[in-house]
């Protein structure tokens, strides 16, 4: 959370030096590829609500389902990223193109390795969940693994009208 609060804090301070920049900047971005990877982030938090309510009721081939469920929403966000990216180069958007640019993909890029890194995450506490590490009274690192995923996730809720919205 301090990292990208700090990346919160350069948006805000370069958005007030260079308000043309940062008013021009959200028009030329893919609103539509943001909207569905918002979709994405919060369909994915809302499996791993899911799974960790499936946990506690000792629900665990529920619970696998339901972390499945999340980390493809997290490929999807990914695939999408990785897409819009390819789609921005095309259109001349680039990290060197202005300072906006330049905040829009330091803060995604590094959003995109946390959701990278989260599936991986929710993988591994799948493989655990299968293995039995796991029960209704024993789960903590589920537990954690959810808490990180529902921060990346509420960090792409801030972030997605600061980028794609707010002009």
């Amino acid at each position: 959370m301090t990292e990208f609060a700090l990346m919160f804090m350069v948006y805000f301070l370069a958005r007030v030096h260079y308000q043309e920049i940062f008013a021009e900047g959200p028009l030329r971005l893919n609103t539509m590829a943001g909207m569905l990877n918002t979709l994405a982030m919060l369909t994915s938090s809302y499996f791993v609500a899911r799974a960790m309510n499936a946990i506690r009721a000792d629900q665990l081939v529920q619970c696998g389902r339901f972390l499945w469920g999340a980390v493809g929403c997290g490929v999807v966000y990914l695939i999408i990223k990785y897409w819009e990216y390819r789609w921005n180069i095309e259109q001349g958007i680039e990290v060197e193109t202005n300072l906006f640019f330049g905040v829009y993909y330091y803060m995604t890029f590094n959003h995109f390795l946390h959701v990278g890194w989260g599936s991986g995450a929710i993988i591994w506490g799948i493989w655990r969940l299968k293995t039995g590490a796991y029960s209704a009274k024993d789960h903590e690192g589920l537990e954690a693994i959810a808490s990180y995923w529902h921060m990346i996730d509420l960090t792409w809720i801030v972030m997605f009208p600061l980028l794609y919205v707010f002009r």
